[in-house]
């Protein structure tokens, strides 16, 4: 049975959502504050995580940007009261796998749920040392530091294997430009969050079969990037 973690402030909308979630046959933890989330999510177990923007103690936002800082990879799905793009564009960009506006029907909320649920189920062994995706076609071998595309060994820099390689283990994960400059620069990353877009266009050109449409790593307008291994 699977575990979801729901959180918001107000008690009513965690019993409805409750409600809808245990009739689908999930099993649901509830929690009233950013804190306590926080501590439920990093003990694990649970498989998705239901999150409020606006909670007591800490914010849905931090609660999100300390997860994904300490390399939690749970899916979450987050609540907000505004419809605001730019809401919208936070939540993706701290790391969250989808949003529903508030007020919202529960009966989508667990279509998302099951949706977001789909999503992960079919990407097995993403921690494996060799990657597989589009039925063999991309070949991302951890061990050898090697990237293969039918058949033919690619010929990646450094950083280009580093951020293939960190997006390819998160298929759908949205990685903003600067956590993506982290990542091929570390923690005290000094360069500017466009140099980004300079080594992915020199990734695309090495990786996709047509980088004008890019099929693995694509563009998150206002964000950064995404891999999709389908």
């Amino acid at each position: 049975m699977e575990k979801i973690l729901v959180v918001d402030d107000e008690e009513k909308i965690t019993r409805v959502i409750r409600a809808y979630l245990e009739k689908e046959g999930f099993a649901v933890t509830e929690a009233h504050d950013g804190k306590t989330a926080l501590e439920l999510a990093q003990v694990g177990g649970y498989d998705l995580m239901i999150l409020d923007l606006m909670l007591p103690e800490l914010s849905g936002e931090d609660v999100c940007r300390r997860l994904r800082r300490h390399e939690n990879t749970i899916p979450v799905i987050m609540l907000t009261a505004k419809g605001a793009e730019e809401e919208k564009i936070l939540g993706l960009g701290l790391g969250a796998d989808d949003y529903v506006v508030k007020p919202f029907s529960p009966g989508e909320l667990v279509a998302r749920v099951q949706a977001v649920l789909r999503r992960f189920r079919t990407k097995p062994g993403l921690l494996a040392d060799v990657l597989d995706f589009a039925d063999g076609e991309l070949i991302v071998d951890t061990l050898r530091h090697e990237v293969s595309f039918q058949n033919k060994k690619l010929d990646l820099t450094a950083t280009e294997y580093k951020l293939l390689t960190a997006m390819a283990r998160k298929p759908g994960r949205v990685f903003t430009r600067g956590e993506l400059l982290e990542i091929a620069q570390g923690a005290l990353a000094t360069g500017f969050d466009r140099t980004i877009d300079s080594h992915i266009k020199n990734l695309r050109q090495k990786l996709e079969p047509s980088p004008e449409e890019p099929r693995f790593v694509r563009t998150v307008y206002g964000i950064g990037y995404k891999f999709a291994g389908e």
